[in-house]
């Protein structure tokens, strides 16, 4: 992978935090330990409960703590925060994560030396994710990226990376450019499927890796992926991919085709082995109503009444609608 040196370091890591107030200290710590340290770090706190911004005031006073007057969710959080390290810390890529994920040492110092071999048109970077026992994690497998050739792999794989065509945002880096060019994350998705939407949109015409020496743990309760058991969340999975299928530009012609079929069986699937057919299939009816029959708010209305906030969104907006 050529190096493309005209690139500039100038990272900005970004947390999400909501009513986990011992997970996020260690997430915290982690990223005060990294050996290549962030330029800043904000952590968007959702209006969580459980005393979460006393605790990074006083233990984390470096931090941009950016404290939301209500819920966004992940969703809202992600583009909030990549909002503001934008519009305040002038950032050239931002590294996104929840506040359960445990960057290794090395994560970050990984992440850049990928960044400055990586090829022209790379818009974002993945570290590899592990379980707390050290398992990959099921919940946070990029997609490879189908169609790549065998020299574009093989260069990747020269420096210890492969092409993806989707990725999560544990431990994900973008690059400032990419925002400016294609837009925010989509806040009205609330939870689930944000991610995907946003990181195949990225990806549709740039180009995506996982930096394999780039490794992070994500503290989840469980080993699984995200659709084991939903409850009540399953409305949030079937309404943001009927969404993201009829409307996000992330996708081809073929790949709605193909995720629309996969997703169909995932949903089968999930239903027939939870505890709770009842409400599955009540979250399925109520989704896919709500995916079909409506479209998502703009940012700038559902992240509206957050102060200087919405303020960072709104200004980031349009200079994305300028360059468009």
């Amino acid at each position: 992978m050529p190096s493309d040196v005209s690139r500039s370091d100038r990272i900005v890591a970004v947390v999400v935090a909501f009513d986990r107030r011992e997970l996020v200290q260690e997430t915290l710590a982690a990223l005060a330990a990294q050996t290549t340290a962030p330029h800043a770090v904000v952590v968007v706190d959702n209006a969580s409960s459980d005393g979460t911004a006393g605790v990074i005031r006083e233990r984390f006073p470096s931090a941009d703590l950016v404290v939301l007057p209500r819920n966004t969710g992940g969703a809202g959080g992600f583009t909030v925060g990549i909002a503001r390290a934008l519009a305040v810390h002038d950032a050239d890529a931002v590294w996104l994560m929840d506040d359960d994920t445990i960057p290794d040492p090395g994560a970050l110092a990984a992440l850049v030396a990928t960044r400055r071999t990586a090829p022209h048109g790379t818009v974002l970077l993945a570290s590899a994710v592990r379980w707390v026992d050290g398992r990959p994690h099921p919940m946070n497998t990029p997609r490879v990226r189908p169609g790549a050739s065998r020299s574009s792999i093989r260069r990747a794989a020269e420096q210890g990376a492969y092409p993806v065509r989707s990725a999560s945002f544990v431990s994900l880096l973008i690059e400032a450019d990419a925002v400016r060019q294609h837009g925010l994350p989509v806040a009205d998705y609330f939870l689930w499927n944000d991610d995907f939407e946003y990181s195949t949109r990225l990806l549709r015409r740039g180009r995506g890796f996982v930096s394999s020496a780039s490794t992070v743990e994500h503290r989840t309760r469980t080993f699984g992926a995200a659709d084991v058991d939903p409850g009540a969340r399953f409305f949030y999975e079937v309404r943001n991919k009927a969404w993201l299928m009829r409307l996000s530009p992330s996708l081809t012609a073929v790949e709605r085709v193909l995720y629309t079929a996969a997703a169909l069986r995932s949903w089968i699937r999930t239903i027939a082995r939870s505890g709770d057919r009842r409400l599955l299939a009540s979250g399925l009816v109520r989704g896919l109503r709500s995916g079909l029959l409506t479209r998502p708010r703009p940012n700038v209305e559902v992240l509206a009444g957050l102060g200087a906030a919405s303020d960072d969104v709104a200004r980031v907006e349009a200079d994305a609608g300028a360059r468009a």
